[in-house]
């Protein structure tokens, strides 16, 4: 399988390639050169497996010429063995073809578990074939930190830096990045937002320099090899669901447009998707854009799904370049316009193929806890502020009658504030994590400056 990029400026790669480069050198996302496909037949053969071999025959086409089904699978099975679920992801129906896929059963409480347990993996297999060591470098606004210093942690060949917005995660997400005490891990609480997180690490990334000089790497799902591993489990669902011979409609609590992105390349493998709900919370940039073609920055704003508020919704670029006919060029244009003006041109026709497919949701503060207490009350369910907006869009768009297949990301024990204000009841942390509060944090706070984090970044790596 071969790689090129949005913006059709860097060189091909192949899996391993992509996965260690993370961003395309020319500012791009790499994507498939073509998308793998799999029969009606193939796909029925998928029905029934244990997941990790499921995951480890539908990543498979991804990663071949790089990393072998064989190997794949013995990592995936390393990966989810740990998952306080059996299922690994659960199938929960909570009303008439309204179904929560759970997960976030893994060690972090939260669905980017599912793809960086595996990409840890991925990494150390990568690196020990190559005997190099790469820097990780990482924003998240609060889930993917955590997740992926739980799965780099102590490797030998990563050192990893995340950059979260002071102030602006749960304690829960804050804590399970800043009280890891492992020696390869530096987090830095950055004075600004997670936008401001996420254009520091681009801006690292665009540094040439400063980017060979750290050999660079990312995991966030500006990283294909993350969304190549999110796959699967929409291939679990639907399958469950019925697939290939039933369709199936997907809603998806989503700021960076990641998780969706990869619901929507199931459907490029031949997983009848046929409709793909968008739910936001008050930052709202992908509903708008999908309701009015308004795809124009607003400042972000605090929620009680912080996840979520998010301005900026980097995976976009990988759908637009599809829908704008594999046009690296107009694609890298209409970036550099969006950046500079802070408005995305998308002509007309162009919208309405976007808008066919995809549907918009936004939710505020006070109706996602009206919906916490509602599922609490009607379905027996505790959806935390993230899956509850999913699991609302979920219910209240048109899809035909179609089963939802509604992705819950998150554990509600992570959010408990919010959960005890809609139903009056805090959820308890799973017992891996039941001293979190008492644990030791450790964490270096720095402004929204290049400069400054670049010679973090660059101290840590020189620490020995």
């Amino acid at each position: 399988m071969r790689y090129v990029s949005t913006r059709g400026q860097a060189p091909e790669m192949d899996f391993a390639g992509v996965l260690l480069a993370g961003l395309a050198s020319d500012g791009g996302l790499y994507m498939p050169a073509s998308w793998p496909r799999f029969s009606a037949d193939e796909l029925k053969f998928l029905r029934g497996l244990p997941y990790p071999e499921l995951a480890a025959k539908v990543i498979a086409p991804f990663a071949a010429g790089s990393v072998s089904e064989a190997e794949l699978l013995a990592m995936c099975k390393l990966a989810y063995a740990d998952f306080a679920s059996k299922a690994i992801v659960p199938l929960v129906q909570l009303e008439t073809n309204l179904y929560a896929l759970e997960l976030f059963h893994g060690p972090t409480l939260a669905f980017k578990d599912m793809a960086l347990q595996l990409v840890g993996h991925l990494f150390e297999h990568v690196l020990a074939k190559r005997g190099e060591k790469v820097r990780i470098v990482g924003a998240t606004s609060g889930d993917t930190g955590s997740a992926a210093i739980e799965a780099v942690a102590n490797r030998k060949n990563i050192d990893i830096t995340i950059l979260h917005p002071y102030g602006k995660t749960s304690e829960v997400q804050r804590r399970q990045m800043t009280t890891v005490q492992a020696d390869n891990v530096l987090n830095i609480a950055v004075d600004g937002n997670f936008d401001d997180c996420q254009d520091l690490v681009k801006a690292m990334f665009a540094d040439a320099p400063f980017r060979t000089e750290m050999n660079l790497s990312a995991v966030n799902s500006i990283n294909f090899a993350r969304i190549a591993a999110q796959i699967p489990y929409y291939v679990y669902a639907a399958l469950n669901l019925g697939a290939p011979e039933r369709e199936v409609a997907v809603s998806v609590p989503t700021g960076n447009f990641g998780n969706i992105l990869a619901a929507w390349a199931a459907k490029q493998m031949g997983l009848p998707i046929v409709k793909f709900i968008v739910a936001s919370n008050r930052n709202d940039i992908l509903s708008r854009f999908l309701a009015e073609n308004d795809m124009s920055v607003h400042e972000v704003e605090p929620s009680l799904s912080p996840s979520m508020d998010i301005g900026v919704s980097s995976n976009f670029e990988r759908l637009l370049f599809e829908f704008l006919g594999r046009d690296a060029l107009l694609t890298a244009k209409t970036m550099a316009d969006f950046r500079s003006t802070g408005k995305m041109t998308v002509e007309a026709p162009v919208w309405r193929a976007i808008a066919h497919e995809f549907q918009g949701y936004r939710l505020s503060d006070e109706a996602t806890l009206a919906e916490i207490k509602r599922f609490y009350t009607e379905s027996a369910y505790l959806a935390d502020p993230h899956s509850v907006i999913g699991l609302a869009a979920g219910r209240d768009c048109d899809t035909g009658r179609l089963p939802v297949i509604c992705a819950a990301t998150a554990h509600p024990a992570k959010f408990p504030d919010a959960i005890e204000k809609a139903v009056g009841i805090r959820p308890p942390l799973p017992n891996h994590l039941s001293d979190l509060y008492d644990r030791k944090e450790t964490f270096t706070r720095a402004g929204a400056d290049l400069n400054q984090i670049e010679t973090l970044v660059r101290n840590f790596a020189n620490r020995n």
